[in-house]
């Protein structure tokens, strides 16, 4: 980015719930952000939110007055919409998961290197404020040596014609659950443990009847030792959002994980995310790009989730 450039022109593809709800209103909230333009199918709907508006992001890339492009469609568009806008010589964050499967990831983590812009994913809970404390307390020994991860999301998932129905269309998202929830908290576990070594899955559809899977249970064993095992349906009527990690010397809770709660051996801490969640990873994004600050939910690193599901899927 050039050094002139002192706040970033932002493209969004695609105007659905995560857009309304936080992307859009995190970057209009960002101080070096504008929101400058929208790409979607219903030129009406995207004219609530810009003044610039278009159907097709083949026309709106020709623009040059955008830096930075929101991938945030379906999962099957987000290797060639953001290979696209790379390719473009737009800067990209893109939605989770990164891909339909691990060789897309890869090649969208390629043409970023090969085109010098930056390619990160909304991983936002890596900028959790416990999740970074409490990878600052496994370093110190707290628990001591951590062999075991358990990650649990539970949910009766509801969708409605036009309203996140794409999730059960295995073309549109690759999965159910699996690609859903259990992306987010296998990038916990590998935010917090490391690189994965060894994967197995168990998927199954006992209840809902979907064309994806209705659950999801994986085992990840780390290259550090640890062992990561994350639970994911949508057939259960009592919600969870659980987490815990256990060591040789103790244990930490961090349940429920999009709470603030966070407790470990002699201590209890809350500490809150930011109200809007998305808004650290754009705020983060912004501050790589102009800053060349650390960027939290790189490309290179986010696409060892895709080669865990990969693996979970038997592939």
């Amino acid at each position: 980015m050039a050094a002139h450039v002192e706040k970033l022109n932002w493209l969004v593809v695609g105007i659905g719930d995560i857009t309304i709800r936080r992307v859009i209103p995190a970057i209009q909230a960002e101080p070096r952000s504008n929101l400058y333009g929208v790409v979607s199918r219903d030129r009406a709907k995207g004219e609530r939110y810009s003044d610039f508006v278009w159907t097709d992001l083949a026309e709106a890339l020709r623009d040059r007055a955008i830096d930075a492009v929101y991938v945030a469609t379906p999962v099957f568009l987000h290797a060639p919409q953001s290979i696209a806008a790379l390719r473009a010589g737009k800067h990209v964050l893109c939605e989770k998961p990164v891909a339909m499967n691990y060789g897309e990831a890869a090649g969208m983590v390629s043409v970023a290197e090969e085109t010098g812009r930056t390619l990160a994913i909304a991983y936002y809970r890596r900028m959790y404020p416990k999740l970074q404390r409490a990878r600052g307390l496994l370093a110190e020994g707290t628990i001591g040596c951590p062999v075991l991860a358990e990650i649990n999301c539970h949910d009766w998932f509801q969708a409605q014609p036009g309203h996140r129905d794409w999730l059960s269309d295995p073309k549109q998202s690759g999965g159910g659950p699996l690609y859903d929830i259990a992306s987010h908290r296998i990038d916990v576990l590998n935010f917090l443990f490391g690189r994965p070594a060894r994967v197995s899955g168990h998927l199954s559809n006992v209840v809902r009847g979907f064309a994806v899977e209705d659950c999801a249970t994986v085992m990840i064993d780390y290259e550090s030792g640890v062992r990561g095992v994350v639970d994911v349906r949508w057939h259960s009527r009592t919600p969870r959002d659980e987490f815990r990690i256990i060591g040789v010397d103790g244990e930490m809770v961090l349940t429920p994980l999009s709470g603030p709660k966070l407790s470990y051996p002699g201590a209890t801490e809350d500490l809150p995310a930011h109200p809007n969640l998305h808004y650290p990873c754009v705020e983060n994004f912004v501050a790589a790009v102009l800053d060349g600050a650390h960027l939290y939910a790189s490309g290179e690193s986010s696409i060892w989730t895709d080669w865990v599901t990969e693996r979970a899927l038997g592939k």
